[in-house]
Order: structure tokens, then sequence, then C-alpha cells
């Protein structure tokens, strides 16, 4: 690209988000011009924004409720919008990011032969009982009971569910293991207290992953390919975890790790040790314990979310429910299993806590639900001439970047100033704001790009602002 950026002076940063946007009808394409495409317009979309504070405040009731920077954002800028206590409508915005994490959980976990399921979420009372965690679990699980008074709770997991369905195959062959069989789905827990917003909620959704091997060696390596898989997934987000050690809690097992997001709202206390990497959540160790375990070195404590889960199960699901295959001696065994869950809503939050300003939005360049927003000038202005050219370049960018059809999105509210647009999209986080403003008309054109994960302003021809569009990577 050397040659290509004419760099203007970094401008000043934007604060507030405009107080003149409100509610929008629902999403709709508009037409362009004979033979081109259909463009996608701001004013069209469905994002109800709550830009003052004390607005957002009395969207969620009482002002101690609203604790967290991700959890007020996505309030004031129509991420999403309160139902009832931890539960939240997730608006247009919000569910066209969350596509794209579960599009990224998918390569991921098909690359490590996972295969997707989807069971109810509705699970009899009597799996549960097999196991006693319909007891154990306490008030925690969301129960109800049918006309027939049959009893279900609404799954916070699915153990019970999908070792019974495993169980029901009959004749598996040791030569078909190990089957990866995962799902993204709602999950619900009667949390006692939600807050946070999407951090801790009642109703969430999770890619939970369980899994089946032919014995203890071949399911470890299973769990060190999820773990590794996990891994490779937070790096192309761009999110800083660490894997720490965990306790197994109410799931079971005898092996467990977390995947932790360092954050002071995080409710999780982490132990780490700078010297041997060794890391662990406090609840596995002793509480009088101040030195590293495996090197005697000094710890330091963090905070953190947990975003990830995984536990080696052996055969405590496989034997209540008899999952079997035919081993290598043609003898009935167990199967061993692991479980993996990864808190998909959760995820989208805790990327906003952490990469986000205190005033505006910042997501990971994979998930910006648009990657483009372009700003035509102001109906009546000295630079109403460049709208037609805003107009070709959107449509010239959706034909020559293939990747990003349905990815630009037109601010076609042109009786407002480019200023105040300019503040909305710096508040909403679009990775590339591009601009027709005065020196568009020049010979030849110049649009003003700013890119809002880098903090960089430039000024690109037509042909400059393809170039670097091209390199924008989507999934």
């Amino acid at each position: 690209m050397e040659g290509l950026l004419t760099r203007c002076r970094a401008l000043p940063s934007l604060a507030t988000c405009s107080h003149q946007l409100s509610q929008y009808a629902p999403q709709r394409f508009h037409h362009c011009a004979p033979g081109r495409g259909k463009r996608l317009v701001l004013s069209r979309m469905f994002q109800p924004q709550k830009l003052r504070e004390d607005q957002v405040l009395s969207l969620e009731g009482r002002s101690g409720d609203l604790t967290c920077k991700s959890q007020r954002l996505m309030l004031q800028v129509g991420l999403i919008h309160p139902a009832s206590p931890g539960c939240y409508h997730l608006l247009p915005y919000t569910v066209r990011a969350m596509e794209k994490l579960v599009r990224v959980i998918d390569q991921e976990m098909q690359t490590i032969g996972g295969q997707k399921v989807n069971m109810p979420s509705l699970s009899p009372a009597e799996l549960w009982r097999a196991t006693n965690r319909w007891d154990s679990m306490g008030r925690e699980l969301l129960r109800l009971r049918d006309r027939h008074g049959k009893e279900y709770c609404l799954g916070p997991t699915h153990e019970e569910a999908i070792t019974a369905l495993v169980a029901s195959q009959k004749r598996l062959s040791y030569k078909q293991l190990p089957f990866l069989l995962y799902q993204v789905t709602r999950k619900f827990r009667d949390e006692p207290r939600p807050r946070f917003g999407l951090l801790r909620g009642r109703e969430f959704y999770m890619k939970d992953m369980y899994t089946f091997d032919s014995s203890p060696e071949a399911a470890q390596l299973t769990y060190s390919l999820v773990c590794d898989a996990y891994s490779s997934l937070f790096n192309r987000l761009g999110l800083r975890c660490v894997k720490v050690q965990a306790d197994v809690g109410s799931i079971g097992g005898t092996m467990s790790h977390e995947f932790q997001l360092p954050m002071d709202v995080g409710e999780d206390r982490l132990v780490l040790c700078p010297s041997c990497h060794f890391s662990a959540n406090v609840e596995t160790l002793d509480s009088s314990r101040t030195n590293c375990p495996t090197c005697q070195g000094p710890l330091t404590e963090t905070k953190g979310i947990e975003v990830g889960h995984m536990f080696y199960l052996g055969t405590k699901y496989s034997s209540v429910f008899n999952a079997q295959f035919t081993n290598v001696h043609g003898k009935p065994s167990l199967a061993e299993m692991g479980c993996y869950g990864l808190g998909v809503t959760r995820i989208l939050a805790a990327a906003i806590e952490v990469l986000s300003t205190e005033d505006c939005v910042r997501w990971p360049g994979l998930l910006a639900p648009y990657q483009v927003c372009l700003i035509p000038p102001k109906k009546g202005s000295k630079e109403e001439a460049a709208a037609e050219l805003a107009g070709h370049l959107y449509d010239r960018i959706t034909e020559a970047v293939p990747q990003l059809q349905g990815e630009v999105l037109l601010d076609d509210r042109s009786h407002l100033t480019i200023g105040n647009r300019l503040k909305d999209a710096n508040k909403l986080g679009y990775p590339f704001v591009i601009i027709a403003a005065k020196r568009a008309l020049d010979d030849p054109a110049h649009f003003e790009v700013w890119c809002q994960n880098t903090g960089e302003v430039v000024f690109l021809t037509r042909e400059g602002v393809l170039e670097l569009l091209s390199q924008v990577q989507v999934v």
C-alpha cells in the first residue's frame, strides 16, 4: 500500500454520540440506479438508541444495575434492549455480530472434526435424576411441568441429553470414534442476581461440545485438540485469554480448565506465576497458599471473566446411561467423555468490554456488524455534488470487493451534518468510515477514510479505497 496513502493530521477524537438519532423502522433495502445492486441504508435500520445516561439507567430500572462499560454502551447504541431481569432482546447489529462469531466457532470446531447437532432446550427431569443433578443443581435449574404433570428443565447444559442420545446407538464401533458433537443454542440459568448485561444473564447463547473417545489416552488427546482450537479462536478475535486450572463444579469429571479474559469487572479471581506461567482459578488452591505450587515463586492475582470452560469427564455420564462401543477386542466398553463450552453472547460482551473506549464501541475486526460506513455530504451544503460520487463509490466497492457485499452501509441521513453522522459512526464502531466531503470534488476525487481500530485518518482516491478494503477479512 506504500504510495497510496496520503496521511492527514490526526483529527481530534470524538466523544459522545449525536442525540439526534432516535428509533428507525425495520431494515429494508433501497434500490439504486437501474442495473445496480441494492444499497443498505442507515435510515431504514431498526436501531433504537438511548444516548443519554439517564435514559439507559431508566431501561435497567436501578442505577446500581448499570455497572460495566459493555452493558452501558450496548444499551446506548441499540445493540441490546432489556426484556426482563437477565434477559435481553438482541437487536440487528448484535445478531449480525453473533452470527459472525458462530461462523468462526464453526470453522474452528469443524477443523478438528466437530459435527454440529441441535438438541431440545426442554430436558426431561428423568435424565437429570439419573445423574442426581436434578437435586444437586438446586434452584439454578429453571423447572416446569407440562399439562400432563411431566417435569422438565430448560437446559443450562446438555451432558445428560447427549449421552442418552449416543447410548441409544447400540452398534457403535471403536473405528467410528472419536465423536465430537456440538451445538450453539440458547441456555437458561436461574441466576439469583443477573448483572453486567450479557456477561451474566438468565438466558444466553452457548457453544457446547461433547466428545466420545475409545480410551483415556485418546480422550486426553481430544482434550488437547479442543484446547488448541479455543486458543486459535481467541487469537483470531484478538482477545488475549488465559487458560487456567479450574474446579469441576456441578458438571464433574477429573480435570478442568477455563479460558479467562482478564478484566476488572470479572467475577473470578485468578492467580498467575510470571516465572513458570502457572495459572489457576483461586477456587482450586488452598486459601493459605501464597506461592506457586510448581516453582514456589510468587503469585500475582487478577480478575477475569470466564469465556470458555472444558472438562475431562471420563465415564461419569457414559456409565449412567450405558453409552458403549465395541472395542478392538470385540468387547463392550464405556466411552470416555469430555465437554467443552464457549459463552457466545458473553464473548461478544467481553470483547466490547476490553476493546471499547468509554464512549465508543469497538469490535474484534472479524465480528463488526458492518465493515464500512459511507457518509455522503449534507443536503444543501457546498459539497452536495459529492453525494453522487459517494453512491458510485458504494456500488464500486460492492462490485470490486466481493467479500464486502452486504458489509457496506450508506448513511443516507443527509439532513444531518457530516460531523454528527461521523460521531454516530464512531460510537457504533464500524472498522472503516469513508466520507465524501470537499476533497471528493477534486480531480481525482479523494475520500476521507477513518480506520477506527487503528486511529488513522487518510485521504485516498477511489482506487486507493478499493485496494485498502480488498485486504479486509470477513467471515
